[in-house]
């Protein structure tokens, strides 16, 4: 197992730091996660909102290549429908040639409707616009000169120059939610990225079986809520305020989406100080190592995963937290987990 964490640059105003100073330290944190042993850094985007999500994840890893020198750099997930696949597909390259082909290129439907309200674009449309893009990134990377006349995009001769140095192209992931969008991730020959909500990895292996892919050829990413500090008592005095506002977002713009079972379930808590006590804290990985390596060896056991994803720099909390947690899981869990 590979183990990776996620950064969205989220820098809510009750406690903002300006922004230079806020991303220069978030690029630490990468780098100390390189330092660490961590395989992989994501990078993930949202659009229009109250706390500065990141909305620009290529000049992102851009600067993330610039300063890392063996960690992997990826999107999880880059919203396919917001951008002309060209744009895409020329971006990745320039970001694997900076990273000198370090970079994984994930790319999903999105589900927030007040970002497909605000760009206008309806958003029934979008699993249609995804499968078109991503065939037309990969025919970018693959083929020598590109005509197309789809549904959404027209391209006359199109040639991708310069190349990534990635051959045939970067690895490239879809995230998917719902059964429909899993089984095309399976039928396309697409590697998986996982988020909250139903474990969507056996329908995904099902499907690569039956359109005769050996799963073993493929990877399947999971995102997890991880947190580990000298106590537990520690531990959620540092974050639940923090992760009160992450899944406060989530709950609005999941719930209108309901891609999967249970997104239109209202949270099981109504305040940051219920969080601990609820029966989301059975699923997130929050506590001191120990606990979270109990919690760890019973995700092994009922999960499917090659890349396993952290979130750990939730919206908010001081940095410097967020790297002990950083620097407690890679000395006292992941060792622990490396050949699973």
């Amino acid at each position: 197992m590979k183990f990776g964490f996620m950064e969205d640059f989220r820098n809510p105003v009750k406690w903002r730091r300006p922004f230079p100073e806020f991303y220069e330290e978030i690029l630490a944190q990468i780098v100390l996660g390189e330092e660490l042993g961590y395989d992989n850094v994501w990078l993930t985007e949202h659009h229009f909102t109250e706390d500065g999500y990141n909305p620009s994840l290529m000049p992102t890893a851009a600067a993330v290549a610039a300063r890392t020198k063996t960690i992997r750099l990826g999107t999880f997930i880059l919203i396919a429908p917001y951008q002309h696949p060209v744009r895409i597909a020329e971006d990745t390259a320039c970001v694997d040639i900076f990273s000198n082909g370090r970079f994984d290129l994930g790319l999903g439907q999105g589900y927030s409707h007040y970002e497909f309200e605000t760009l206008n674009i309806p958003r029934k449309e979008r699993g249609a616009r995804l499968r078109e893009s991503i065939d037309l990134v990969r025919r970018l990377f693959t083929e020598e000169r590109v005509t197309h006349e789809g549904r959404f995009t027209t391209l006359n001769n199109a040639r991708l120059s310069p190349r990534p140095v990635q051959q045939p192209h970067p690895p490239l992931w879809i995230g998917a939610r719902a059964p429909t969008a899993i089984k095309n991730a399976a039928r396309l020959g697409y590697h998986l990225m996982c988020t909250i909500g139903p474990d969507p990895a056996p329908l995904y292996l099902e499907t690569l079986r039956e359109e005769g892919r050996n799963p073993d050829d493929f990877n399947i990413a999971q995102l997890r809520m991880v947190y580990c500090a000298e106590t537990e008592e520690q531990a959620w005095e540092d974050i639940q305020d923090h992760l009160f506002h992450l899944m406060d977002f989530y709950q609005d713009i999941l719930s209108e989406a309901n891609d999967a079972e249970g997104d239109d379930r209202p949270l099981p808590f109504t305040s940051p100080a219920e969080i601990r006590h609820s029966a989301f804290a059975q699923a997130g990985m929050i506590g001191t190592p120990e606990q979270v390596a109990q919690k760890m060896e019973i995700f092994c056991q009922e999960y499917k995963c090659t890349h396993f994803i952290m979130d750990t720099q939730f919206p908010g909390l001081d940095p410097k937290k967020a790297n002990r947690s950083l620097e407690l899981f890679a000395r006292e869990v992941m060792p622990q987990f490396r050949d699973r």
